[in-house]
């Protein structure tokens, strides 16, 4: 009974491998430092979504998959690390370059969705220790909410971004959040839904499995 109750609010991350020693610390170091790499080539990875002009990104399934599968702790340590390597000056977002990158990429108009990153993750984390990433309906309600507190940051931070730097072109944009949501939203939001989806059918699918392999 004990054994029941204390696998049933782990996470995916954490029923697979060691669960205790030097095993446990040596998979958890594994686990951070392939979520980092896996969200910086997925942050680097673009597919164009026609009709619209801004391509999306793999970044955001990454962070919704690491969070829904790694739980709280570790998964807050792999996005704050992977935002630390950033900060540090790596060439690991999704719009940073050469020219563009470390604090002053963070503080640009992107700012704010990668602090929506903290959020989702912890979130998912939360959600994973009671169960939710269990079932199609509950990941799916866990990663629409995540996605949420990605967009919310994100949005405010964008229209001050414009706001704070003269930004705002009247000549194309009714108003300012006319422009925010344009450039910050709209384009994204087929694309988000989509990787919404996978993400929600991958990992009940994952539990399935590792179901199956315990029986």
């Amino acid at each position: 009974m004990a054994q029941t109750a204390t696998t049933s609010d782990l996470s995916l991350a954490e029923v697979l491998g060691p669960e205790s020693g030097l095993g446990l610390r040596v998979k958890q170091a594994v686990l951070v430092l392939a979520g980092i790499a896996l969200l910086a080539i997925a942050a680097k990875i673009q597919v164009p979504l026609w009709p619209s002009p801004v391509p999306v990104t793999m970044g955001t399934f990454a962070v919704l998959t690491i969070g829904a599968s790694y739980g709280p702790r570790l998964g807050l340590a792999t996005i704050v690390g992977y935002l630390a390597l950033g900060a540090a000056g790596l060439n690991i977002f999704a719009s940073s370059s050469a020219e563009n990158y470390g604090i002053g990429y963070m503080l640009g108009g992107s700012g704010g969705y990668l602090l929506g990153y903290i959020l989702a993750v912890a979130y998912l984390g939360w959600s994973s220790r009671r169960g939710l990433d269990r079932s199609i309906e509950g990941m799916g309600g866990a990663m629409l909410v995540a996605s949420l507190a990605i967009y919310v940051p994100g949005l405010l931070w964008l229209n001050q971004w414009i706001v704070v730097g003269d930004r705002f072109n009247a000549a194309e944009f009714s108003s300012i959040w006319d422009q925010t949501l344009a450039w910050g939203l709209t384009p994204f939001l087929i694309g988000d839904l989509l990787k919404l989806a996978l993400a929600a059918l991958l990992i009940p699918a994952l539990w399935a499995l590792v179901g199956k392999a315990r029986r």
